[in-house]
């Protein structure tokens, strides 16, 4: 493969795939200074206020004379977004077809035909002043059961559900219940103080149907030993669990989120791709993905919207892009501040830049709905999920709507993991090498000899492997997290 790439042909850039040095040349362009691994060099004479282009599209405007052979970058190219947009829908869609067959997986089957990929014990506390009650009530359960025959036993501490109210409280109060009733749980016990806003009365009565054998509840108040009381429930839950077995399914049964973080260069050429390339297989095939970071989406927001399957959905997208933005106006906070420094200095110039290459994850589809925090998704396909691009926060979102795993490309790297399998793609494999212990598969073989249909083959049986009960490192180090979103005022 070259060490260079033009992505397309309407581009005046190229990405390099590798540290050059000034005075080598990039095809027939002679570099004036050294480039770095993701960054760009352009191909010919860019004017001041002339766009920049690449995805086929302007990621920015040049601030000054860019020549052919010079590096392109923030020192040169500026954003040339602005505030809310109206859009026209013009529709725009592609035949998405696959030779790779659907998939058999192993699954466990939930009594309301909901499926999931683990089977694991869990602990949810209604208010963060529990947390480490929570936690002492799993340390003496293990020391008491040491040998566990199912997939893990945790606790999803978080900061909230008290001294909240409002829309705030009650985002809260959704989003516990929706990790509550996630089918990744054979066993939850839902853990109160008993003073908190997020009562647990109006908790449970405001959960719906659910499975009380499965389900409990626990006010720390309201018993002499909480810790005692908590332990017995959790070893009659997991009396339970125990007989769980995986049985016969299909890939496509499974809700998958796309998210990144800490992009590059490379993100939107090897990781980002690669899952654009699984996400339309997964839908081709009756399943289900969620893309989610609306603000990862400003300045590629049209082509997302020109996807929409029908002019329902596309005003959908629009609410969801400009409701965001009108977010951030409302705090006095401009659109555009974004790329992060991590961002820059692994290639990214303008947050077009960075947006065209998050699409990239959403492959060629439909876009079928648009879903909100504390929704479920009703319909196959690709779903767009509103939220932020905080990775935690994004991940936990897309759990809450009912994903049963997220694949997350990132491109400098992250340790963190959700409350379901984060399953890290590198978009190098010097990050890959450097962070085996946080890194589950490299594309940046792309960069390499790998063809897309050879590390395409590679990547659906590992997914394969992970559905199948293989744990993902963030599993492995026990990097398990909640983030919930809050907007907002603390008592």
């Amino acid at each position: 493969m070259k060490p260079y790439i033009k992505i397309h042909e309407d581009d005046n850039v190229v990405v390099v795939l590798a540290d050059f040095s000034k005075g080598e040349s990039v095809g027939d362009v002679l570099l004036h200074e050294d480039i770095g691994q993701g960054h760009k060099v352009a191909t010919k004479v860019i004017a001041i206020g002339e766009d920049v282009i690449k995805y086929g599209y302007p990621i920015g405007k040049a601030t000054k004379v860019i020549n052919k052979g010079d590096f392109v970058h923030t020192h040169n190219t500026c954003t040339k977004l602005d505030d809310l947009n109206e859009y026209t829908y013009q529709p725009k869609f592609e035949t998405v077809e696959t030779d790779t067959m659907n998939k058999a997986v192993k699954l466990y089957r939930r009594k309301n035909g909901d499926v999931g990929i683990r089977n694991e014990l869990w602990i949810v506390p209604t208010v963060g002043c529990v947390n480490s009650t929570a936690q002492r009530m799993i340390d003496v359960y293990k020391k008491q059961n040491p040998n566990q025959e199912i997939d893990n036993i945790f606790v999803f501490g978080h900061n909230y559900g008290c001294s909240q109210m409002g829309d705030d409280l009650e985002n809260t109060k959704i989003s516990l219940q929706s990790i509550v009733k996630h089918p990744n749980a054979g066993g939850v016990l839902v853990l109160g103080l008993g003073c908190e806003n997020n009562q647990l009365s109006s908790f449970k009565e405001s959960l719906g149907e659910y499975d009380e054998e499965r389900i409990k509840f626990l006010e720390s108040q309201n018993v002499e030993d909480e810790i005692a009381e908590g332990v017995s429930i959790l070893k009659d839950l997991y009396r339970l669990m125990s007989k769980d077995e995986r049985v016969e399914g299909k890939l496509s049964e499974l809700k998958i989120g796309l998210e990144c973080g800490g992009s590059d260069g490379l993100s939107g050429i090897t990781a980002n791709p690669l899952l654009g390339v699984f996400s339309d297989y997964v839908n081709y095939h009756g399943g289900t993905t969620v893309l989610t970071e609306v603000p990862e989406m400003f300045g590629a927001e049209t082509i997302l919207m020109n996807r929409a399957q029908d002019e329902n959905v596309y005003h959908k997208i629009v609410k969801m892009v400009n409701d965001f933005k009108q977010y951030y106006k409302d705090h006095g906070q401009v659109i555009y501040e974004n790329p992060s420094p991590g961002n820059k200095k692994g290639g990214i110039t303008t947050l077009e830049d960075k947006s065209l290459g998050c699409t990239q994850k959403a492959g060629h589809a439909k876009v079928v709905d648009v879903v909100r925090v504390g929704e479920k998704i009703t319909k196959s396909g690709l779903n767009l999920l509103s939220a932020p691009g905080n990775d935690l926060v994004a991940t936990t979102s897309l759990g809450i709507i009912g994903c049963h795993l997220v694949l997350f490309t990132t491109g400098r790297g992250t340790p963190f993991g959700g409350f379901i399998p984060t399953v890290k793609i590198s978009t190098n494999s010097e990050l890959a090498a450097k962070k085996k212990h946080w890194i589950d598969f490299d594309a940046g073989q792309l960069t390499e000899a790998t063809s897309m249909d050879g590390l395409f083959d590679q990547f659906v049986s590992y997914i394969v492997g992970v559905v199948n009960g293989d744990k993902t490192n963030n599993e492995i180090n026990n990097a398990r997290e909640i983030a919930i979103f809050k907007s907002g005022v603390t008592l």
